[in-house]
């Protein structure tokens, strides 16, 4: 029995195929955990989301912004993006089925077998929000998720779409405070230096406009109590993947001409597929 760890598919079901087959990934023996963004510029999202429901519980998943905006889409609050390819999902037999599941997937994963220095790994989309610690990460997730499983479903998926508030509060209410948390989960990548989160910076650390704007990865801000468990995240193709102390980023640009990025997480071992250009 074997736990695998996948970066960002979004939609390239082929070379997620191709990548499980490398890896020998046994259906009925080993468990993959997905980092969110099953969905939108590869050619084949509705392939994914049929491969990963049929999985059942031998597949695990964290919803990305991609995979909520299908959602927001589906309830016509927004518009499929230009580059997105997700509208085969509105056509099929099973759309609305698969939809469905996809809603009732969580913000958060906290896996609590141990690998080698780590008790465990905590799996987002994006990441964490500095402020948090384990424990306010896993209520916030939950307050969420119990919306986004909920009547109320339509509401927030209509409300979500606003950088504000981009500063952590404990006395946050309704719908500002589900923002702060959907955005650091799921498109957090940078903050300022009072903690405050920034949408819009997209370059690598390295980039001379991430020094000149003052910036900070959010991994790299101090947090008031450390997170022992590895945190795995996605989202970020620009870090071109991760793997450093606790820190795990899968995302390695599949869409974009890269490889689609695997870990097994009882060796650390990491596997990888090159991709051609989809989006």
């Amino acid at each position: 029995m074997a736990t695998y760890l996948v970066g960002d598919v979004q939609g390239c079901y082929g070379d997620l195929c191709n990548l499980l087959s490398d890896a020998k990934f046994n259906l009925k023996h080993d468990t993959l955990f997905l980092a969110g963004d099953l969905v939108a510029r590869g050619p084949e999202s509705l392939e994914v989301l049929r491969m990963v429901k049929e999985m059942g519980d031998s597949a695990r998943c964290v919803l990305g912004n991609h995979d909520l905006h299908l959602l927001a889409v589906a309830q016509g609050f927004s518009k499929v993006k230009q580059q997105d390819r997700t509208s085969p999902i509105f056509d099929a037999p099973d759309g609305d089925s698969l939809l469905t599941w996809l809603s009732q997937q969580p913000l958060l994963i906290h896996h609590q077998q141990s690998s080698g220095q780590f008790p465990g790994f905590v799996m987002t989309h994006a990441g964490i929000a500095p402020q948090w610690d384990l424990s306010t990460a896993k209520k916030c997730a939950a307050e969420v998720e119990a919306v986004l499983q909920s009547k109320k479903l339509p509401w927030l998926l209509k409300n979500m779409y606003s950088n504000q508030p981009d500063l952590w509060s404990d006395k946050l209410e309704g719908i500002d405070r589900y923002r702060f948390i959907i955005n650091a989960f799921t498109r957090m990548r940078y903050c300022h230096s009072d903690g405050a989160l920034d949408m819009a910076c997209k370059y690598p650390p390295s980039h001379d406009g991430v020094r000149e704007l003052k910036l900070t990865p959010w991994f790299s801000v101090k947090r008031k109590k450390k997170i022992k468990e590895a945190l795995v995240f996605g989202h970020w193709a620009a870090l071109g993947g991760v793997i450093d102390n606790n820190l795990i980023g899968l995302d390695t640009g599949c869409v974009w001409g890269g490889s689609l990025t695997m870990m097994r997480w009882e060796d650390q071992k990491v596997f990888s597929v090159h991709c051609p250009v989809h989006a």
